[in-house]
């Protein structure tokens, strides 16, 4: 025998008519299958993912092959990866095997199995095959022996691992057979190049010939009936993830994080906003169901289920799935719970580790923009008067916005009224310019620019609220209002340059309003000051000082600002040391998603869990670069101990009492 194998061995060329017409059956279940599930998309409404194909199709590719997103998630990510890998190489060694059988012999009598090729063909299937029994055998100790909490298992999972363990064992042993009837003796040194196979080969060796063929046979024909069987139940069962979530790699937003579906508010044919039921959804967010893998990531992240509230990122997306399943417009809210909808903090912890790229937090909004803007619910009273607040008065609190500019009497800013140019804009915010604990950031800020040589300008009472509390809570129509006030006042102050403090005036500067027309460039009060200081316009002398530092969600998730604060309070003079969670894996104070305007009623506060964490990391100062966090911390605070308080400070507080005086 040369280096290469019969194909088909011991089976018989007459029974490959019907092994295809099995798979045939298998493939067209598999095709009628999703089939189904695309009906159940097509219960959402067109939203468009199909733009800029190159693009998505080269992310795809990456994502699938590479499987970062599974394989960076600590608990379980590479061994389910490491599963993937393998069944992709033991199916493209399949693949071979049909284009060697049906192609290449009989029309070109060309042997590509054979030679080193084969030998390194061999050598490949058989190590992914051990590596597919390795990585399943440690998921399967994860979910009944360790039995992480979050991860959910069924008797459907249970048959889901026993199938594909008896996909791999059943395979390696057909190929032991098959070697010890025509290797082991004949030719070892090419069964040694199937190592596994070798192995379970010499436990059949003391069969006779006779005996090697029917077990080979019988086992054949059964690895085979699993093999197709596996095939027809994907898009049946929970397997239907390895196609959906590869898909959701492909139909990923090119859009910047956070941004929401648009509303046409003038729009009077649309009967109603928001989601109240399937239809109100997009295709894509049925999609997402589908390409959930109840892996309880996205809850294990969930600052709001974390600390006893009724909200499980994973159970929303599959809430929404098994409404979708349904013919009847059952109502998406009852479904998931308005409890569960109002405790979200928009902090995207849940999108950021997914590994299957599901949006949750859109879908959230879209349920709450129902709530508030078709049946006038609120989380609460004081939420609700809050909004009659910015409405009226433009800000949270219900105070005059003639007195919003008062907090800059004595500084150096100029009013912003298109006649004095200055540097830049800043954004004061509702929490700086009336709350006197974020004063004192907004006053920090100014000295900074001051000596740095840059001249402010404010809106002063032109200012409103940026409207993004309002926003997340579903309230569109307030957002409108004041956003399109805010950008008239900004044009008209003819400005080059924003600033502001705010993470969520930030981000709703620089990516919603863009959305309305805005186009002035705006930055970040954190970026901005290491800028000056690495330009050598700010000058600090550093006081030693040892602290944590706190990542905004809005600054670290959703604009990937991590590293210029640290460098700042590094400049500063700060020993930093890192919370148990930091940068894009940071936890929410509890403030994001309009939150800062609701009482915290259920579980423990978000904010006493940060603090938890912020103490563990052994440093006397908490920094941040936040006013909605730095409130926060403050109130968590007032109910510790006053002996084992910390000192919260903003990153503009810290700088400014370092700025070199000359």
């Amino acid at each position: 025998m040369g280096t290469t194998r019969e194909i088909f061995w011991n089976i018989g060329h007459g029974t490959i008519v019907v092994m295809y017409l099995l798979a045939l059956v298998a493939v067209g279940l598999l095709a009628e299958g999703f089939r189904r599930r695309r009906d159940i998309w097509r219960r959402g409404k067109p939203l468009g993912r199909t733009d800029n194909l190159a693009l998505r199709f080269s992310r795809f590719l990456a994502e699938t092959v590479s499987q970062r997103k599974v394989a960076k998630v600590a608990e379980g990510g590479v061994p389910h990866a490491m599963l993937f890998w393998a069944f992709l190489l033991l199916f493209a060694g399949t693949l071979l095997v049909m284009v060697q059988a049906d192609f290449l012999t009989p029309f070109f009598r060309f042997s590509l199995l054979s030679g080193d090729f084969y030998r390194v063909y061999s050598l490949v299937l058989d190590l992914a095959g051990l590596l597919a029994l390795l990585a399943l055998g440690v998921l399967a100790a994860r979910r009944y022996v360790i039995r992480p909490p979050g991860l959910e298992s069924t008797p459907a999972d249970a048959r889901i691992h026993l199938l594909l363990f008896s996909i791999l064992l059943t395979g390696f042993i057909v190929e032991g057979v098959r070697i010890s009837a025509t290797e082991l003796r004949d030719n070892p040194a090419l069964a040694l190049w199937s190592p596994v196979g070798y192995l379970f080969a010499t436990l059949f060796s003391g069969m006779s010939v006779h005996a090697q063929r029917s077990v080979h046979q019988a086992l054949w024909w059964l690895h085979l009936l699993l093999g197709l069987g596996f095939v027809a139940i994907i898009p049946w069962t929970k397997l239907r993830h390895i196609a959906t979530t590869s898909g959701n790699s492909f139909f990923e937003p090119h859009e910047p994080k956070g941004t929401l579906a648009p509303l046409d508010l003038e729009d009077e044919s649309v009967e109603r906003f928001g989601a109240s039921v399937v239809g109100d959804l997009s295709w894509k967010d049925l999609f997402d169901a589908d390409a959930c893998t109840l892996c309880g990531r996205c809850q294990q992240r969930c600052p709001a289920y974390l600390t006893g509230k009724p909200l499980s990122p994973m159970k929303v997306i599959n809430d929404i799935g098994a409404v979708a399943g349904t013919e009847n417009d059952k109502s998406l809210i009852d479904t998931v719970s308005r409890d569960a909808l109002w405790s979200c903090t928009t902090c995207g912890a849940c999108e950021e580790t997914c590994p299957a790229s599901i949006e949750h937090v859109g879908k959230i909004i879209e349920m709450r923009r129902s709530l508030v803007l078709m049946e006038g619910e609120f989380p609460g009273d004081e939420a609700r008067r809050a909004c009659d607040a910015i409405e009226i008065n433009g800000n949270p609190f219900g105070l005059s916005h003639l007195s919003r500019g008062e907090w800059a009497k004595g500084l150096p800013v100029s009013a912003a009224d298109g006649k004095i140019e200055t540097d830049i804009l800043y954004f004061t915010g509702c929490y700086a310019s009336f709350d006197p604990r974020n004063r004192r950031v907004a006053e920090s800020f100014i000295k900074i620019c001051e000596a740095a040589g840059v001249s402010v300008a404010m809106l002063g009472k032109a200012e409103r609220c940026c409207g993004e509390p309002a926003r997340k809570l579903g309230n569109e129509y307030l957002y409108r209002m004041v956003a399109g006030s805010n950008i008239a006042a900004i044009r008209a102050a003819k400005v080059k340059r924003i600033v502001t403090a705010c993470p969520h005036c930030f981000n709703t500067l620089v990516r919603d309003y863009r959305e309305l027309g805005l186009d002035v460039p705006v930055e970040h009060h954190s970026t901005f000051i290491r800028r000056l200081v690495g330009e050598g316009r700010l000058k600090l002398h550093q006081e030693s000082f040892s602290a944590t530092y706190h990542d905004s969600c809005y600054l670290a998730r959703y604009q990937d600002i991590i590293e210029a604060p640290r460098l700042v309070l590094e400049a500063a003079g700060g020993r930093l040391t890192e919370m148990e969670w930091s940068g894009s894996e940071t936890f929410c104070c509890g403030a994001g998603g309009g939150r800062i305007l609701a009482e915290e009623k259920l579980g423990m506060p978000i904010v006493d869990e940060r603090l938890r964490m912020a103490k563990m990391a052994g440093a006397s100062t908490v920094a941040t670069a936040c006013p909605f966090c730095l409130s926060m911390f403050e109130d968590g605070l007032k109910r510790e101990p006053a002996e084992s308080r910390l000192d919260v400070l903003d990153l503009a507080e810290i700088v400014a009492r370092r700025i070199e005086r000359h």
